[in-house]
């Protein structure tokens, strides 16, 4: 399987859009073609070979090499094949993300994987704020798709959020799941104060919370049957990047009452 390399040269200083780089776009280039790609758009446009070494041949698998805060909108539109970035990136990464993998052996910026809808996205490190979110203007967040991260999460965590899994292996800050109206979000050490503000539906799962707010009900301890599912499917999928099996019995919270309600948070350790 071919693999294109791309290194990041030194003196990179400002943010450069990498939603141009992926495996289908630079299929059957020639080398001289992928260095005069552009990256972004208008005046702050650049080619790719004026930021990056170019290496390997354009197959199923793109290589960034080279850690940079800068790098932002990797893996943008991704549909096939696998990125991999041996290194942190900025804002934007896997947004609008429809299928293939990305993979991150650094940290990530703000806004990963927002309107998602396929596909895979690993974090080694930790990520920012509204992962799985919805960006100023747009309607929704992720809305399918897997995201997995190793590290810590930021703030407002699903944000909109409609469909697909988040599982944070760290913790998760303030609002996670704020204004979700579906899917997951999973964190294996817990939640930051006031998770699932106007949560409509979704369910969240976790061992604890900082603080409740005060529209979510306790509805005792309950024996869930669709965890299992969960866990099974999960373990199926990832192998070994899936979370730990969830206890048989968890505490159940309804809410937010203060919205439509029919959403959940999960406490493991109940």
């Amino acid at each position: 399987m071919s693999t294109l390399s791309l290194t990041l040269k030194p003196g990179l200083h400002r943010p450069i859009d990498m939603s141009a780089v992926k495996p289908s776009a630079v299929s059957g280039l020639s080398p001289y073609a992928i260095g005069n790609l552009e990256l972004g758009s208008g005046a702050t446009a650049v080619k790719l070979g004026d930021v990056f070494d170019v290496t390997g041949e354009p197959g199923d698998t793109v290589k960034i090499v080279g850690q940079s805060g800068y790098l932002d909108y990797v893996g943008a539109g991704l549909d096939s094949g696998t990125i991999t970035v041996e290194g942190s990136v900025g804002n934007y990464a896997a947004t609008a993300m429809k299928g293939g993998r990305l993979d991150i052996r650094g940290n990530a910026g703000a806004y990963l994987a927002a309107l998602m809808t396929g596909g895979l996205v690993t974090v080694k490190g930790n990520a920012g704020d509204f992962v799985g979110g919805t960006r100023p203007g747009d309607r929704f967040g992720m809305q399918g798709g897997i995201v997995v991260i190793d590290g810590n999460a930021g703030n407002r965590v699903g944000e909109r959020m409609r469909r697909g899994t988040i599982v944070v292996k760290g913790s998760i800050g303030a609002a996670a799941g704020s204004r979700m109206a579906g899917g997951t979000i999973w964190t294996e050490t817990g939640f930051g104060e006031g998770p699932g503000p106007m949560l409509r539906r979704g369910t969240l799962i976790g061992p604890k919370v900082e603080r409740f707010l005060p529209s979510f009900s306790d509805c005792g301890r309950h024996d869930l049957n669709v965890l299992r599912i969960i866990s099974k499917h999960l373990a199926e999928t990832l192998g070994p990047l899936a979370p730990k099996p969830l206890p048989d019995m968890v505490r159940r919270y309804a809410g937010d009452l203060a919205s439509l309600g029919k959403g959940e948070i999960l406490i493991t350790t109940a």
